[in-house]
């Protein structure tokens, strides 16, 4: 049993002025398919008084009226914990006898999401799909800073699953390094749990100056593969697995390979443009580019 499964619930994040439906979904089939319960979570941010303090008494000393923010605030909470209680019936709805419970919640974001992936099994998140300026600029932008943070894998559904795919098949990142054996893991566990094939894929950029020509280099990419896969393979031996190096833009080769696949699964690694936080430049293209739902896995 991994770390992932022994942790207690998928985390999903409800956003009320979204639609959360393709999220959910997920977020429900996963949690069936690993027996664990589902928590619906909609975060509002509280008004700028909770921040900064309250007001002093002489400025509001003459009027017993919420101010402006706070019935806002209070507002909006009505319409997410109005829509959690129509998320929660709809999960149930779509897997009868799944746990789900809800939770409503004050804070940052962001923040308060990335606080719950310490003891959740995944957390579960839609795409706004945000152009890169949009993204620094939004407040709402979850996307990157709760994958950067997170300490379990954060699944990021923009568009549905390619059910349709035949065969099914997961696809996921490999380089050698520790993020991608720690995305290895879970994808080999994924596809074990879906019955599905697993496409493993290296991205090979052909170096500006080696003193190793270019085919030597490329079969010395195609034997790591083979070996870091080879293990894996024995554990799950039901998994139909195919490996393969691409050549190119690690981006554009991945969300090829990804193009009808159920998920593509990656490791999380690198500094990204947000201080502490970490996701490398492949990561950060693929939450833009790729068409499928993105399962990040930090390591460890």
């Amino acid at each position: 049993m991994t770390a992932t499964t022994e942790r207690r619930e998928i985390v999903a994040g409800v956003d009320p002025l979204r639609n959360w439906h393709l999220a959910v979904a997920w977020a429900a089939d996963e949690a069936h398919r690993r027996h664990l319960g589902l928590r619906l979570v909609s975060v509002v941010t509280p008004p700028p008084d909770a921040h900064h303090g309250r007001r002093p008494d002489h400025a509001r000393e003459h009027t017993h009226e919420p101010s402006h923010d706070t019935a806002h605030h209070r507002a909006r909470q009505a319409e997410a914990r109005e829509i959690l209680h129509t998320a929660a019936a709809w999960a149930g709805d779509r897997r009868p006898g799944l746990p789900v419970t809800t939770a409503l919640l004050d804070g940052a974001p962001a923040r308060v999401l990335a606080g719950l992936s310490h003891e959740a099994a995944m957390v579960v998140l839609g795409s706004r799909h945000l152009s890169r300026t949009e993204e620094f600029l939004s407040a709402g932008s979850l996307v990157v800073p709760v994958t950067a943070q997170a300490r379990c894998p954060v699944v990021v559904v923009g568009d549905a699953e390619h059910t349709t795919q035949d065969p099914p098949y997961l696809a996921v990142g490999v380089d050698g390094s520790a993020s991608s054996r720690a995305a290895l893991a879970l994808a080999f566990e994924e596809a074990d749990l879906r019955g599905c094939a697993l496409r493993a894929v290296a991205v090979w950029q052909p170096p500006v100056f080696s003193f190793h020509t270019g085919e030597e280099l490329f079969h010395a990419e195609r034997r790591l593969l083979a070996e870091t896969t080879a293990g894996w393979a024995e554990k799950y031996p039901d998994v139909r697995l195919t490996h393969e190096v691409l050549v190119g833009s690690p981006v554009e080769r991945l969300a090829e390979a990804a193009e009808h696949a159920l998920a593509l699964v990656l490791g999380r690694r690198g500094q990204g443009g947000y201080t502490g936080m970490r996701v490398g430049s492949v990561v950060h293209g693929l939450l833009h580019r790729a068409h499928c739902p993105v399962i990040t896995v930090p390591v460890g």
